[in-house]
């Protein structure tokens, strides 16, 4: 995955150099650049009902088959001369939308690859990856376009995916649990429901936004400081950048240790202090060697929040909606770039990069203390796996898949002592209904008997009831159920409702 990694930026880096020498470069440079990133929004969360819905690692394989197609006639177009503006931009975008397909895809495999116990610190290989990537391929692409052009550089991208394909091949793939394919839009319905109803969820989504808006405002003004305050070139500004990558290398050396002292709140926490002082000293010193040294932390905290809510993420989701959420993460990650970018710009006009810098600490401060109220739970020790404790459902007649809404009602008994304890219990298990399928939950209590509790909650089709039976709940979901069940004497009683 490095490698292939590694050739995907050495295209962005080949597709931009091919345009500099064109008329309206910048425009054409910077347009490379968004249809590189673009792909990513409109397209991660469809990529992850896909990944969702087939085999991981066949759409895997796919994906790096289109990839080579892609940038062999990429290459052969350029070498023979017949590569426009346009066409480029038209192929970079192509590409985009192979890596919005990939990313979800990469993400989701991971807990098939390595033990839960190792998903953390897999979530840092993973981020150093990243940024080694970002560091080496436009190196090797800036050599290999000075001796041999921009047609080698697109043929390498394409190679550089061939060693990923090698390596699905041989894995020995445990066999997963074979289901009916979900259709694409219930299950896109299904995906949104699911991360919308989940407080662990959002609030790792939420974190992600408060730390990577304000935290754009150094990678976007990073030239402008190299240049105007630091009075580097070219050379410096690439060592400014490269130290933040070495920040993320030394992360994956020194975070897991601190990580087991700190809790991932205050990882999240440290992280967010350290990054807001590494701009405040960057607007404090003239000096480029302080300036480095600060940058190597930024990039060590960089790493430190998006590996921990990453792998915090990976260790909660279960199986079957595992790829759509971390869709909806990359979504929120790569909005949260683009809003800090935008934002950064217009107020360095106003009011001067420096200050803009010490705006986005202020920021990034204020995300801290809003972490206090928005703690992550720790999830290492939840169970996501499928548990399939619901029993078959026995109906007098076997409705088509398609039937519905289907109205789930469960009747339940409780003492008066117990009732406060109940309601507790019941709002936990509302959550549970509707993250695993539920679009309506509603509990009501009888007039006649006040002892006598009826939860109501409703399905969109008989085949999504089914999941719920099958394998959408987990562990966690059954413990909570049992807890709200226990409550009910004599025990609680279901019943299915059709449409007639």
């Amino acid at each position: 995955m490095l490698i292939s990694f590694i050739g995907a930026w050495m295209q962005v880096v080949g597709a931009q150099w091919l345009l500099v020498d064109a008329p309206n470069a910048a425009t054409l440079v910077s347009l490379v650049q968004a249809a590189n990133t673009l792909p990513v929004m409109l397209m991660a969360l469809p990529a992850g009902v896909l990944a969702d819905s087939f085999d991981r690692r066949r759409l895997l394989l796919a994906v790096q088959a289109y990839f080579f197609v892609v940038a062999i006639l990429l290459a052969a177009l350029t070498a023979a001369g017949h590569m426009t503006s346009a066409l480029l931009v038209a192929f970079t975008f192509a590409l985009g939308i192979g890596g919005a397909v990939l990313i979800p895809v990469w993400q989701s495999i991971i807990p098939e690859l390595v033990p839960r116990t190792e998903l953390r610190a897999t979530a840092r290989l993973d981020a150093v990856s990243v940024n080694v990537a970002r560091a080496v391929g436009p190196v090797l692409a800036g050599v290999i376009i000075t001796r041999l052009g921009v047609p080698t550089v697109f043929a390498l991208t394409a190679v550089s995916v061939v060693f990923l394909a090698i390596a699905l091949l041989f894995w020995r793939r445990q066999q997963a649990l074979s289901q009916t394919r979900e259709r694409f839009l219930p299950a896109l319905r299904a995906g949104g429901r699911y991360v919308w109803h989940e407080p662990v969820v959002r609030r790792i989504l939420v974190r992600a936004f408060l730390f990577v808006a304000p935290a754009m405002a150094l990678w976007a003004l990073l030239p402008v400081i190299a240049n105007q305050h630091l009075g580097l070139e070219a050379d410096g500004y690439g060592a400014l950048f490269g130290a933040m990558g070495a920040g993320a290398v030394l992360g994956a050396l020194v975070l897991g240790p601190v990580r087991i002292r700190l809790g991932t709140n205050g990882m999240l926490a440290a992280a967010g202090i350290v990054y807001a002082l590494s701009l405040a000293l960057i607007v404090l010193t003239a000096s480029p060697v302080a300036a480095l040294a600060s940058l190597l932390f930024a990039g060590l905290a960089w790493t430190s929040v998006l590996s921990t809510l990453v792998g915090e993420l990976q260790l909660f989701l279960p199986g079957w909606v595992r790829a759509r959420s971390l869709a909806v993460l990359v979504i929120v990650f790569t909005g949260s770039m683009t809003v800090g970018s935008l934002v950064s710009g217009p107020v360095a006009e106003l009011v001067g990069p420096r200050a803009t810098l010490v705006i986005a600490a202020i920021v990034m401060v204020v995300g801290v203390v809003a972490g206090i109220f928005l703690r992550v739970p720790e999830t290492g020790h939840l169970d996501p796996e499928p548990a399939i404790y619901w029993p078959e459902a026995r109906l007098a007649f076997e409705p088509e898949p398609d039937t519905g809404p289907v109205v789930i009602t469960v009747e339940y008994t409780v003492a008066p002592e117990r009732e406060a304890a109940f309601l507790e219990a019941m709002d936990a298990l509302q959550l549970s209904r509707r993250r695993t399928g539920a679009t309506r939950w509603e509990l009501y209590r009888d007039g006649e008997r006040p002892n006598r509790f009826v939860e109501i909650f409703s399905v969109p089709s008989w085949e999504e009831h089914l999941r719920q039976h099958e394998g959408r709940l987990t562990a966690t979901d059954q413990e909570i159920e049992e807890t709200a069940l226990a409550f009910s004497d004599p025990p609680a009683r279901g019943e299915h409702l059709l449409p007639p």
